[in-house]
């Protein structure tokens, strides 16, 4: 698995974060690890955008880097067309990640938002990019009432694209979950037809680096790299 896709089923539910566990777990497993944010949004030059966010927590020795940076926080094609700048295309993508791909054991392609968010005018999108990487997709959501739909949603998406979905990581469980979040811990699987993988806590973004690290393997399954085990 040296190039892995991560998708959102929706937007600020914890991608970036789950992106930082999984580099911090294989770093800390003596693999070299690149991260590749193909369009950042919402960020203006010089501001610390959602690569810095993972090397940040993960560890200077992640690679990261960014294709394109726009500064309206809306979907790469609208906010690439809005500020008169050329769109991120599939072919880019891939062609970056594979060249990380070559010096780095994992390379983690951390999407904008939604798998079919689009990228540029011909409607291209992260799953575009999967396939022409042949890479399977972690798929991040969120934890309580409606993630049950927006995760059967993109699994089905993947599943009509012929892409593999590695399995489904809840990207910011409550400390105290309500009954739909302890519920959706069982039924994510069944409606992902993918193993659940991870489950974060809520807040895990602003711990302090040396705690992240310390504490990402706990939240994720040995399928990543971890030691957590789901029942």
């Amino acid at each position: 698995m040296p190039v892995l896709v991560v998708s959102g089923t929706g937007t600020e539910i914890g991608k970036t974060v789950v992106t930082a566990a999984v580099a911090a777990v294989a770093v800390a497993a003596g693999r070299s690890v690149a991260v590749l944010k193909p369009a950042q949004t919402g960020v203006a030059p010089g501001e610390p955008g959602d690569v810095f966010g993972v090397r940040r927590l993960a560890g200077e020795a992640v690679t990261g880097l960014e294709l394109a940076r726009f500064p309206e926080p809306l979907a790469p094609d609208t906010a690439a067309r809005r500020a008169g700048m050329a769109p991120v295309h599939p072919e880019q993508i891939a062609e970056a990640a594979e060249k990380l791909a070559a010096e780095h054991d994992l390379v983690l392609v951390e999407g904008a938002g939604g798998l079919l968010v689009r990228f540029d005018e011909e409607g291209a999108t992260l799953a575009d990019a999967a396939r022409l990487l042949a890479a399977p997709v972690l798929v991040v959501t969120s934890a309580g009432l409606g993630t049950l739909n927006t995760t059967a949603l993109t699994s089905e998406a993947l599943r009509a694209r012929g892409l593999g979905c590695l399995g489904v990581v809840v990207g910011s469980m409550p400390a105290e979950p309500d009954l739909a979040a302890r519920c959706n811990l069982g039924d994510l699987p069944v409606v992902a037809g993918a193993p659940l993988l991870g489950v974060v806590p809520a807040g895990a973004g602003a711990l302090a680096p040396v705690d992240f690290r310390a504490r990402a393997a706990s939240w994720l399954t040995a399928e990543l790299g971890g030691s957590r085990t789901i029942t």
